[in-house]
């Protein structure tokens, strides 16, 4: 046999006339016949020539590879003699015994035959008559070799683990894409833009399909748990509140796997927001509840409080509405920031808008008229005034505050100043109307048919032109688009 393991796989490959990318080949492609993935070209390439120029260390994985490229037996690869007749096993533990049987090296006899090259004395006769620390070294050879081999293929399954097939700037590029979506909704038309984030979700799928980091899962479920409520919100304002619920429900699932808490408060949120417009005031206050579960303070605490007192008034409960407004305001005032207030829009909450919440909720307390008109009235003044550092305002909120002061002004016989609010709702573009204004205008008719305005000729042509307004409305919004179109 030749002098090393080296040379003899030297040997072997340059007798089959390949050079080293060729036996990187035939090594790749006895791999694959056992589902075995090699490292890349230029790291085997580097590890066939490291082997070549050392007297060992080929593992067990790769001499099967080599015996399968060479056309041999794992007896014959190296041709090495065994353990006994190298005359290691009397001083040798158990342990490295097993691990000279399993590599069949011939370390300690090369070194051997060197040695006895040097004094005159054959190396059969020096492998049968080793000198006192033949046997350690070989054990502490083959050792470092094992561990050598050993940290090389930790090295080549972290080089496969690192891949990643998505880059920071495409991370950067989807978020922007979401937080644009957001904002434009606040005065955007509701349509359009639901396909647009309905793309964008397709991309986020995509994104996950690819080979990425957890870190870089992490942000693509937020994003897709944040834009599965924005699309939640836009279906149920285009009239498709079981569409609505669906989104929001799939925003949980995002949420929960990455257990982001101001994500499933928003969620409640949208939860309570469909149950309180389709009549269930008893499911909108359980929703909040929970929501505060998550998060109970910040501009989105305060928004869930006022939920809560919102369907307190609808189911008459007085108390309740009063501690929540208050809780509502305390909640304001604590300095709180998170990610899902950072992309800001429609999943932020404005101070003026936490006026108006307040207003709806006192607009159904009995009695309750004067103290919805100063709430209302302050919101109107402040989407006037323009959104606050860090916010951004909603020409639907601002909508439908109208139409609750409106309505507050009518029970409060003010109606000369009611017919003034409706009318900056009536004159809203259709393709800017969702489909909870007329819910709201539903309130300002009921006020209308009260003895109080029969005979009125004013409230007779306001409830006209709301009842056109209506009309239009529904004409305007999804028309014959099949339900799955928005899922």
């Amino acid at each position: 046999m030749s002098k090393s393991y080296g040379e003899w796989l030297r040997k072997q490959r340059q007798a089959r006339g390949w050079n080293v990318p060729e036996m990187c080949r035939q090594l790749r492609r006895a791999a694959r016949m056992t589902g075995d993935k090699l490292p890349a070209n230029h790291c085997l390439s580097a590890m066939i020539r490291r082997w070549e120029n050392s007297d060992g260390g080929v593992s067990e994985r790769y001499r099967l590879h080599y015996c399968k490229a060479f056309r041999l037996t794992p007896e014959e690869f190296g041709k090495a003699p065994s353990v006994v007749s190298l005359g290691l096993t009397s001083n040798v533990t158990p342990l490295l015994v097993g691990a000279l049987t399993t590599i069949g090296s011939n370390f300690a006899a090369a070194d051997s035959s060197r040695q006895g090259d040097a004094e005159g004395v054959t190396g059969d006769a020096m492998a049968l008559t080793p000198g006192p620390c033949a046997n350690e070294v070989a054990g502490r050879s083959l050792i470092e070799c094992e561990v050598l081999m050993t940290a090389h293929e930790g090295s080549e399954h972290a080089e496969h683990a690192e891949r990643r097939d998505i880059g920071d700037a495409t991370l950067e590029q989807l978020r922007a894409e979401v937080i644009r979506l957001s904002r434009e909704y606040m005065t955007g038309e509701p349509l359009p833009l639901f396909f647009e984030m309905r793309r964008i979700r397709t991309r986020l799928y995509l994104a996950l399909d690819r080979r990425i980091w957890p870190r870089d899962q992490a942000e693509l479920y937020f994003l897709l748990g944040s834009l599965s409520a924005l699309m939640a919100d836009t279906a149920d304002d285009l009239g498709s509140p079981a569409a609505a619920e669906e989104l929001a429900r799939a925003g949980w699932a995002y949420a929960t796997m990455i257990d982001h808490k101001p994500l499933k408060a928003w969620l409640r949120i949208e939860l309570a927001t469909i149950a309180r417009w389709n009549g269930q005031p008893r499911r909108c206050r359980d929703m909040a509840l929970s929501g505060l579960e998550y998060l109970s303070t910040g501009p989105h605490g305060a928004q869930l409080h006022l939920l809560h007192a919102i369907a307190a008034a609808r189911l008459g409960d007085e108390d309740t509405v009063r501690f929540s407004i208050a809780a509502a305001t305390q909640a304001r005032e604590h300095d709180y920031s998170d990610d899902l207030l950072e992309i800001g829009g429609e999943l932020g909450f404005s101070r003026a808008s936490q006026h108006y919440y307040a207003g709806s909720a006192a607009v159904d307390l009995p009695g309750g008229e004067l103290e919805a008109i100063t709430q209302l009235e302050q919101a109107i003044q402040l989407y006037a005034a323009g959104p606050e550092p860090g916010e951004h305002h909603s020409v639907h909120c601002r909508m439908k505050a109208l139409a609750d002061l409106a309505s507050a002004r009518l029970r409060a016989g003010q109606l000369d100043a009611a017919e003034t609010a409706a009318a900056l709702v009536l004159g809203l573009p259709p393709s800017q109307r969702i489909a909870t204004l007329p819910r709201h205008l539903d309130r300002v008719r009921a006020e209308l048919a009260t003895p109080r305005y029969h005979g009125s000729l004013l409230a007779g042509e306001l409830d006209e032109q709301i009842e056109q307004f209506c009309r239009d409305t529904i004409a305007a919004q999804l028309g014959d688009l099949p339900t799955s179109e928005i899922r």
